[in-house]
């Protein structure tokens, strides 16, 4: 009878087990290569799977830029899930691979965590293949070959001149037939060209504005010793053949040693002038107000005294206009 009710138990366990479900089955993992067998810097892919219960996770191995093994990856991680036999969940991690090294590549297991227990693939191996064999001794390195310049294209060129003439010939026919009949007014006009105005005229103009105006009194001092010095330096370049516009404040003063020799107050009231200018606007110098009116006096004082001047009349003829004045007074 014993024996009896323990076959009984024993038969109701394997039944037991063998119901789908019944127990909780541990995930399977595995590892595979699309190809065995690649050319250097071939590509193929790597896949990691694992079958599990619905609802259960299993840690897959993750890689950024290499795989163990020899491995380059060429295309981030892509993650698949789908439907197994037997109501179990398929999750596929995959990577596109590649390798640089003529060998055969033994790529070791991957571990998988499932809860505290942890699961390995199977091993995996890749022969990479060199195409060719490379002869160093015949393919010696040598020079970069230059560029490739194709032949000038003429005809196109031609084409451009073509299409630019013709459009500037409508465009003056256009401007012709406007000018002439709907303006009512000749094709061309000669323009007389304005005589350019005496450098001494421009400066003073300059000064006098700022004398008017008295910018340092605002708060506006570099921008008023800006506006000077342009002036004076304009004035300089125009008179006395000094690019003054384009040198430096010592570079001027070199450039006029002549009116130093010839007048060496005016050539200190420029210097003073000058360096007074270059403190305020490069030194984050602050000018007095009674500095800033001495460098605009100085300023004047330099323009009027070397400015051109009119040729005064000869005596005889100075002579002769006193007695033409007398004698028409009688």
């Amino acid at each position: 009878m014993k024996k009896s009710i323990l076959l009984l138990y024993g038969i109701a366990l394997l039944a037991w087990l063998a119901v789908p479900g019944a127990r909780a089955q541990q995930a399977v993992v595995d590892a595979s290569l699309d190809s065995t067998v690649i050319l250097i810097g071939e590509q193929t892919r790597l896949s990691l799977e694992a079958e599990q219960q619905p609802g259960e996770v299993v840690q897959f191995p993750l890689f950024s830029d290499r795989i163990p093994g020899g491995l380059d990856i060429v295309e981030p991680l892509q993650v698949d899930t789908a439907e197994a036999a037997d109501g179990l969940i398929r999750v596929t991690h995959s990577y596109v691979v590649t390798a640089f090294e003529d060998s055969l590549l033994y790529i070791p297991p991957f571990a998988f965590v499932e809860g505290g227990d942890t699961l390995w693939s199977k091993s995996l191996s890749l022969k990479v293949v060199q195409p060719f064999e490379v002869d160093m001794e015949a393919n010696s390195i040598t020079d970069i070959k230059p560029v490739y310049r194709p032949r000038f294209n003429w005809l196109g060129l031609f084409k451009i001149i073509l299409l630019v003439l013709l459009v500037a010939a409508v465009g003056v026919g256009v401007y012709v037939l406007i000018r002439k009949y709907v303006q009512k007014k000749p094709v061309f006009e000669a323009s007389a060209a304005e005589p350019e105005r005496p450098a001494h005229e421009v400066a003073l103009e300059v000064l006098n504005r700022l004398k008017e105006e008295k910018p340092w009194q605002q708060g506006r001092v570099k921008e008023y010793y800006t506006q000077l010095t342009d002036a004076v330096r304009l004035y300089i370049d125009r008179t006395f053949g000094v690019n003054a516009c384009e040198m430096t404040s010592n570079e001027i003063l070199d450039g006029l040693r002549q009116l130093k020799k010839e007048s060496k107050e005016l050539y200190g009231k420029l210097q003073d002038m000058l360096r007074m200018a270059d403190l305020a606007k490069f030194a984050k110098w602050t000018p007095t107000p009674g500095e800033c009116e001495q460098s605009l006096k100085d300023a004047f004082t330099f323009v009027e005294e070397t400015m051109p001047r009119e040729p005064e009349p000869a005596a005889e003829e100075k002579g002769e206009s006193i007695k033409e004045k007398a004698e028409s007074e009688k």
